[in-house]
């Protein structure tokens, strides 16, 4: 089940004002899914109402497996998740917090309901809500299907442009991965990796041009051209 949380959230097609957005991400959240193998359910989206969150949510849960939401999660005035799921009378026992990644750092996972089914709260941005699906809901999507292994492979290649990253955090940039055909046992070796686009979580345009995850570790902050740096390959299947 996925859930998109946001007053300003507009259905494609709808009106958009100065002060609305379409909702991408239940959209892309649930395809994403779908493409793990999984069978996606899309509720419609959930306005800034700790109390309308929670009915929508607790509607759903008799053919949920897993609750997948975005947005709400930092720690601003209107991010509902955390207020919701962090009340007595929610149902809910659920984390929240900061990892070392980025995009992606406002994090939650838990359970909720009566047969504690596993909720994860991921951030609004599209990029950070589209990193964190690969990194955390995929492998959990997969442990539910009994399909191993959990996580996307990683895959080397060599870089084609320099690229700059911050400490302590691990990074995942889009990036443009290509393996050249016939080149046998050498497509590690062989395989090329181009950076796309900025560092902005909200730039989904450059997320819909990549075909993978650049993954920097968190004592790296700076790979030259040339050098080899790990992937994850986004349409490839495994």
């Amino acid at each position: 089940m996925v859930v998109s949380t946001g007053s300003e959230l507009r259905d494609p097609g709808d009106e958009v004002g100065h002060d609305s957005i379409y909702d991408g991400n239940s959209y892309m959240l649930a395809a994403a899914a779908r493409a793990a193998g999984a069978v996606s359910y899309r509720v419609g989206i959930v306005p800034d109402d700790p109390g309308a969150f929670l009915e929508a949510v607790h509607d759903q849960l008799v053919r949920a497996d897993l609750v997948i939401t975005s947005g709400g999660v930092s720690a601003g005035d209107y991010d509902i998740v955390k207020a919701a799921l962090g009340s007595a009378s929610s149902g809910a026992d659920v984390w929240f917090g900061g990892v070392a990644m980025q995009p992606g750092k406002p994090q939650g996972v838990g359970v909720i309901g009566d047969d504690q089914t596993p909720i994860v709260t991921l951030p609004g941005n599209p990029v950070s809500a589209y990193v964190s699906f690969e990194v955390f809901v995929l492998p959990a999507i997969r442990k539910l299907m009994g399909l191993a292994p959990y996580a996307r492979p990683l895959r080397r290649a060599a870089l084609t442009h320099p690229i700059s990253s911050i400490a302590g955090r691990r990074q995942f940039l889009r990036g443009d991965y290509s393996v050249p055909t016939g080149v046998g046992g050498n497509v590690a070796r062989s395989a090329s990796v181009t950076p796309v686009g900025g560092h902005g979580s909200h730039l989904l345009g450059d997320l819909a041009a990549s075909n993978a995850l650049i993954v920097i570790p968190e004592s790296v902050t700076h790979v030259e051209a040339g050098q080899p740096v790990h992937v994850l390959a986004l349409d490839e299947q495994f």
